[in-house]
């Protein structure tokens, strides 16, 4: 690699490499490289690659993370000590665990109402309308399924299955206007709003925990409103710390009322950007990522 010319990694995963499905990956690094910039596209846990030879190590789909979140934030934490992650190991160690949506509440950011059942816990599920389950560190809904009223059993022997794994469950109203309204992601770079979709629901009634869903039904880009920019914004300030952000995507649903937006997640660690739907913010992704290279 040239002196002259910044170093870039792309951090995805195994299977990512293999099957390329991320659609953004291959149109960023050719953007990058056009721009100056020597990229590589490596998995995050290749001990082959010398981290400190990069002079910004940024995560885009490392989506097999949640599979192994303990050895992904102490991967996050070495790269952090050799050159400069994006985002920070502070922010991965955060946000891969959904207990986040604690912060948020406290700091008065509404979220969707969460109650979380750690191993050993009792096992308590609601009796007052459609419910979700699911563990505090997913991706791609993983393990996560929608259950109408009274479906004790089956809720609860999902949730002794996470148990089982050293998982702590989440559970959560189904917010009913996500069927009519989808969900909405609202993607940020440099602390910049940058475009947003919307999305169909994911999880279809009847769908078990362990079935394959896909994770963005129905896409479509979409134009925020002033309460959903606002919200956002609100809820990406209270994050601990007031890190820089190179990349940030929070996640909206309207409230159970269907009156306000409320945040369903926000994505720090290695979000879709949707790229290939907004062709034209490739430029100003490219251009954030090399401004934090050097």
């Amino acid at each position: 690699m040239s002196p002259d010319r910044p170093t870039i990694a792309l951090v995805t995963s195994r299977p990512q490499l293999e099957t390329g499905l991320d659609r953004d990956l291959p149109e960023l690094a050719r953007s990058l490289g056009a721009a100056g910039a020597d990229v590589a596209t490596v998995s995050w846990d290749d001990p082959r690659v010398d981290w400190e030879g990069f002079d910004l190590v940024v995560i885009r789909s490392a989506w097999d993370y949640s599979e192994r979140v303990t050895e992904f934030v102490a991967w996050a934490g070495r790269v952090a000590r050799l050159t400069v992650l994006a985002n920070p190991a502070s922010v991965v160690r955060w946000n891969t665990d959904k207990r986040y949506l604690e912060d948020l509440a406290t700091a008065g950011i509404p979220v969707v109402p969460t109650r979380y059942l750690a191993p050993g816990d009792t096992v308590e599920i609601p009796d007052d309308g459609e419910f979700v389950v699911k563990p505090t560190s997913g991706a791609g809904a993983r393990y996560a399924a929608r259950y109408e009223k009274g479906a004790y059993d089956a809720a609860a022997a999902h949730i002794e299955r996470m148990h089982g794994e050293g998982l702590t469950a989440m559970v959560q109203p189904y917010m009913p206007r996500i069927d009519e309204t989808g969900e909405r992601a609202l993607v940020y770079v440099g602390g910049r709003f940058l475009h947003a979709i919307q999305k169909g629901a994911v999880l279809a009634p009847g769908t078990a925990y362990d079935d394959e869903k896909m994770p963005h039904p129905d896409l479509r880009p979409w134009q925020p409103t002033p309460a959903e920019l606002d919200l956002a914004e609100r809820a990406l300030a209270a994050v601990p710390g007031s890190p820089e952000l190179l990349y940030a995507r929070v996640d909206l649903v309207d409230d159970a009322d269907g009156g306000a937006p409320c945040v369903m997640e926000l994505e720090l660690v290695e979000p879709n950007l949707f790229l290939f739907l907004h062709q034209a913010s490739l430029a100003a992704v490219t251009e954030e990522i090399l401004t934090a290279a050097s």
